[in-house]
């Protein structure tokens, strides 16, 4: 079922909060409102329209009247008259803007109305010139960290967040592959790489090529494509219908098929290498075929793995072609079985309405038994220090506790764990008693505040607290608007193998952190890694596999997991720590 409506409902209420955020005063509850009111939206797991028919609307909190009124304007007119109106006094480009660091509502709204600039160009020369230095209040540590956000935007202006960029590739690729013309078709690029952010999308087909033709008007039609940017026997290049992303589309022939994907896959560094090897055996090797120097017979590739074994290497994953050792394992035979999606047990970090979740436990908990093979779930919600995320204090947290015992007495069995993501204060400090701490599953700790300083030490006290399983997110930062806080990384690495501590791999489109670099070094020491989707939402609960991507490019195996173990083994890792205090 298509969720369009909710996408749209949903970006609209996000753009209301944006503005009533500009205006200031008495509009901040309706900000806060219809901001909350986007996140239940986006959240819903069939199409708006079917809740509003079947009343069910009421059950979801954060959905006033108001909005429900709202929501039943747009399914009837395909527009909410307010939010027009709202346009109308709000110049809307500083609504995009309004995303970036630095540049909060009442900055934009000063720049709007002391220097009358409505767009982020106009933003940029009067950075340039120095027109912004002349308002009170803006000094050069303002200017410098407007300048900052910027600059961390435009890798998300320039470039896609993988998931983004899967979900558009994905879809594309779904709806070619329903062309019987089609023989095979794939993701390939730094897309098939799984890097964390991809420019252009590519996407490799293949066809006999009395359809080439066909393929590539369909692909170059105005259901793709905004613009046409190239268009040749072989290569289509469009800008995304709706999306104003590249999409670069390669069509070869059924016997081309390995060696293009193989060589459309691969970063620029890893092909060549190979082209190199290649050669130094005796063959010619392109993107169409590899044949004999020798006497010029192409050999009979099939597969990537055939190309591969013909080289005398084990089969390289897609995510280790970047030219980085994997050719030497490959020749060894040593490249390790990675982990698998196949392989996690359990999500140890999500969130529900008990913080600043959209759905209740038991629509989490029926979720997973639906959707997902897990055996195990951590409910993870904040700790008070997090206000804005309505974190649970003390007794919030033992209510908690008790209410997941009886729910899983009432079904059964212990799928349902105990857990908190525990704020790690200024200081070093939780913002919970150890008491209470001692009475959980499992403790996450995490930064959510103070991120200009060095929080290395900060991190080391939070590492020593034995009720302290795992660090989450351990670097900060959100692809686009933050960059990791200052650590002294190694120093963070020993004291996790020295206090027995997990890190996580936080599977969140903007964070995903620790990132590959770092997750490989961690893996090398021999800390133990948990990947987890720190889920909101039940969509949120998807991005799993986005951990998994970040793991297998880090070179991970399962056993380098903590939650592909089952619940036994990972309480003996917790308590290995506990004994050692």
């Amino acid at each position: 079922m298509s969720l369009e409506n909710n996408k749209k409902i949903a970006e609209i209420f996000r753009n209301m909060s944006s503005i009533y955020k500009y205006l200031g005063g008495e509009n901040r509850f309706r900000a806060i409102a219809y901001g909350k009111g986007a996140k239940v939206i986006e959240a819903l797991q069939e199409d708006i329209a079917a809740y509003k028919t079947n009343h069910l609307l009421k059950e979801h909190s954060g959905i006033g009247e108001s909005m429900k009124e709202k929501i039943g304007e747009f399914l009837k007119t395909g527009k909410i008259e307010k939010y027009e109106e709202l346009k109308r006094i709000v110049p809307h480009e500083l609504l995009d803007i309004m995303s970036i660091r630095g540049f909060g509502p009442q900055t934009l709204k000063r720049l709007h109305d002391e220097l009358n600039i409505s767009t982020k160009n106009e933003i940029i020369e009067a950075l340039k010139d120095g027109s912004i230095s002349m308002i009170k209040g803006f000094g050069q540590k303002k200017i410098n960290n407007l300048i900052l956000g910027l600059k961390l935007h435009k890798t998300i202006e320039d470039r896609m967040l993988l998931w983004n960029a899967l979900e558009v590739g994905d879809k594309i690729v779904e709806r070619i592959r329903l062309f019987p013309q089609v023989k095979q078709i794939a993701l390939a690029g730094s897309c098939r790489r799984r890097k964390e952010t991809i420019g252009d999308i590519d996407i490799l087909i293949a066809c006999e090529e009395k359809h080439r033709d066909e393929i590539i008007s369909f692909v170059s039609s105005h259901e793709f494509a905004q613009k046409i940017l190239a268009k040749g026997d072989t290569k289509v290049s469009i800008i995304l219908k709706g999306v104003d992303k590249q999409i670069d589309f390669r069509i070869v022939n059924e016997d081309e098929w390995a060696t293009a994907l193989q060589y459309f896959t691969g970063s620029k560094e890893h092909t060549i290498h190979l082209r190199s090897i290649a050669k130094e055996k005796g063959y010619k090797l392109s993107e169409y075929s590899l044949t004999a120097i020798k006497n010029g017979v192409k050999i009979n590739i099939k597969t990537e793995e055939d190309l591969y074994r013909t080289l005398n290497f084990q089969y390289i994953p897609a995510e280790l072609r970047e030219d980085n050792g994997e050719f030497e394992s490959a020749f060894l035979r040593k490249i390790p079985e990675l982990i698998s999606l196949e392989d996690i047990k359990g999500d140890m970090h999500v969130h529900s309405n008990w913080s600043d979740g959209t759905n209740t436990i038991d629509e989490i908990v029926n979720h997973l038994r639906k959707e997902f093979s897990y055996e195990y779930i951590v409910m993870s919600d904040h700790s008070k220090a997090s206000s804005i995320a309505n974190g649970m204090d003390e007794k919030q947290i033992l209510k908690q506790i008790s209410f997941i015992k009886e729910l899983n007495r009432k079904r059964g069995d212990s799928f349902v764990k105990t857990g908190i993501e525990v704020d790690i204060l200024p200081d070093g400090s939780l913002d919970i008693s150890d008491e209470i701490l001692s009475q959980l599953d499992w403790v996450t700790a995490s930064i959510h505040s103070n991120f200009k300083k060095d929080n290395t030490q900060r991190l080391v006290r939070a590492f020593e607290n034995p009720y302290v399983s795992c660090i989450a997110h351990p670097t900060g930062r959100l692809i686009g608007l933050r960059e990791p806080y200052q650590l002294d990384f190694q120093t963070i690495l020993n004291v996790a193998k020295d206090t027995h501590t997990a890190l996580e791999i936080n599977a969140q489109p903007q964070r995903m952190d620790l990132n590959d670099d770092f997750a490989s070094v961690a893996m090398e020491k021999g800390i133990s890694l948990v990947i987890n989707t720190d889920s909101h939402s039940l969509n949120d609960l998807k991005h799993m596999k986005l951990g998994v991507y970040i793991a297998r490019r880090a070179w991970c195996q399962k056993s380098n997991i903590l939650n592909t173990k089952s619940w036994r083994d990972i309480l003996l890792f917790k308590n290995q720590k506990r004994k050692m205090n």
